[in-house]
């Protein structure tokens, strides 16, 4: 517990610094880190490369990853400003575009699966569209391995009433949560294990992804709407509403499978046009789809 206040008192004083020497700050600390042979490097170049191959150069392919480390630079430095975040100064932060696909989907009395990924500054956008929609929320996430900053996090995600359901053993929390017409949050851009998922085409290549959210969409009815946040030059980040996704019935196999080839084509289309914005070093395409041979 004394290491989660530390680190918490630590976050409270970086909240004080301003947006845009804080940005500043993040900007350096990931030009500083893209110079270092560490954070996997040569692992993350390496799938950039393969997953623009025929499309991007080499230096291109490098100047991704030099915008990916600075990217998540300002991220360390922009999170703790959620501890600031109130309805007054929302709009210092972020910009709503679209917005009325998200409406429309909350209409319909179902609640609303919010689907995304680890790109943007995903944190901030859990914080700011229940605090602008006015809606309570659930964010469906695999906790940190590190406990005191799993606390901190948590502790953050929950500010404005967020419920925070850990991912393994979720589903009836998150029915719990459609009921009360909840924004259910889900980032489903992580590989899982063959059992839990579908073998997806992402970004060239057959990565395995969770199988939760085309059931769960199926068996409640209740919309999938797209959201991604994206970096403006002002300091701002816009958040995109897509239309509501027009699920797939039929066959209960090939209905999962292609739900969620439809989920996974959306997340890359936004991996395609800002690449610099997803978070690559995740090991998205460890689970292989073959055996392979000693």
């Amino acid at each position: 517990m004394m290491i989660s206040n530390l680190f918490y008192s630590i976050v409270f004083l970086m909240s004080r610094i301003p947006w845009p020497v804080a940005q500043l700050a993040g900007k350096m600390l990931g030009l500083s880190f893209s110079k270092l042979p560490i954070l996997r490097r040569d692992d993350i170049q390496e799938s950039i490369v393969r997953s623009f191959e025929g499309r991007l150069s080499e230096e291109d392919c490098r100047k991704i990853l030099r915008g990916v480390y600075i990217h998540f630079g300002q991220m360390v430095f922009e999170v703790p400003h959620i501890l600031r975040l109130n309805h007054e100064n929302l709009s210092r932060y972020v910009v709503f575009e679209n917005e009325e696909n998200l409406r429309n989907a909350l209409a319909k009395g179902k609640g609303v699966f919010i689907l995304t990924a680890h790109f943007g500054n995903w944190e901030l956008m859990s914080a700011a569209v229940p605090l602008h929609f006015g809606r309570q929320a659930a964010v469906v996430v695999r906790p940190i391995d590190f406990a005191p900053m799993d606390r901190l996090v948590s502790r953050i995600r929950s500010r404005f009433g967020t419920e925070v359901i850990p991912k393994q053993r979720s589903m009836r929390q998150i029915f719990l949560a459609l009921k009360k017409q909840k924004l259910i949050g889900i980032l489903l851009d992580q590989n899982v294990d063959w059992y839990e998922g579908v073998f997806t085409p992402f970004l060239g290549s057959w990565a395995c992804t969770n199988k939760g959210l085309a059931l769960m969409a199926v068996k409640t009815g209740s919309p999938v709407v797209p959201a991604f946040p994206v970096r403006q030059e002002d300091g701002r980040h816009r958040i995109i509403f897509e239309k509501e996704i027009p699920l797939v019935s039929g066959d209960k196999t090939a209905e999962v499978e292609e739900n969620t080839i439809l989920f996974t084509r959306v997340i890359e289309s936004f991996v395609r046009r800002f690449p610099d914005h997803w978070f690559w070093f995740h090991r998205r395409w460890k689970t292989r789809n073959f055996c392979e041979l000693p």
